[in-house]
């Protein structure tokens, strides 16, 4: 039974999805408050959702300062698995586990709808079940999903193969100037992307709203599927 731990802050509030998800394919959820200065003994760390100390100073600025953020970074750094969705991926990029930041939608327009994503790499935890150039249908649920970096960054992720998920038509075809394609206006359209070692994973899209046809669909049980067969196990 896979073991894994979901962080939550003050305001996160997507954690029951998770976990739900997370039990439906038969993992065990210890659940780990940012006050911990440790993790429990987990074979995979997910950052949910919602809306970390209620966002009111910048998505994920002050979450990246709690005790817990020490011990993910450390897990991160020994090679454990760490996927962060939708503000758990606004977290990861202000602890400097993930590069670039999410920014206000373009149209300053809060979004809630599925979208269509496409699969850009099979290399991480969370893809490794997808094929390349796989189309997605998963839900968004935020005001600041515009992923934007410094060219030379941009760059580098596209270079090294680090942009994992790429906001799409459902087709399979990229535009990025399409806000029904690109809904966010993201650079590139890029709706996910990982660190240099691909165990660190964030995205803005929620795949646990999208792990069963109960609730619209079950593209997203594809990708959580990934960190239900997981082979790392802290100190192993």
């Amino acid at each position: 039974m896979t073991r894994i731990g979901v962080v939550v802050f003050p305001g996160t509030n997507c954690e029951q999805d998770v976990a739900w998800a997370v039990e439906e394919l038969g993992g065990r959820v210890k659940t780990v408050f940012h006050r911990a200065a440790e993790l429990p003994d987990v074979e995979a760390v997910i950052v949910p959702g919602g809306f970390a100390h209620g966002d009111y100073l910048r998505t994920g600025a002050m979450a990246r300062f709690s005790p817990i953020m020490r011990a993910v970074a450390d897990f991160a750094g020994a090679g454990g698995p760490v996927v962060g969705i939708c503000n758990g991926f606004q977290i990861l990029c202000e602890a400097g586990l993930l590069p670039g930041a999410l920014q206000k939608n373009a149209g300053l327009r809060f979004l809630c709808r599925p979208v269509s994503v496409r699969v850009e790499s099979t290399s991480t935890p969370l893809t490794k079940r997808a094929a390349a150039g796989q189309v997605l249908t998963i839900p968004i649920n935020h005001f600041e999903g515009n992923y934007v970096a410094d060219a030379a960054t941009i760059s580098r992720l596209e270079d090294e193969g680090r942009v994992v998920l790429r906001y799409c038509r459902t087709d399979g075809t990229v535009d990025e100037a399409d806000t029904e394609a690109n809904p966010n206006g993201s650079t590139h359209a890029i709706a996910g992307v990982c660190n240099e070692a691909g165990n660190v994973v964030g995205l803005m899209p929620h795949p646990e709203r999208a792990s069963s046809e109960l609730i619209g669909s079950s593209d997203g049980r594809l990708l959580m599927e990934g960190l239900m067969t997981l082979t790392h196990a802290r100190g192993a």
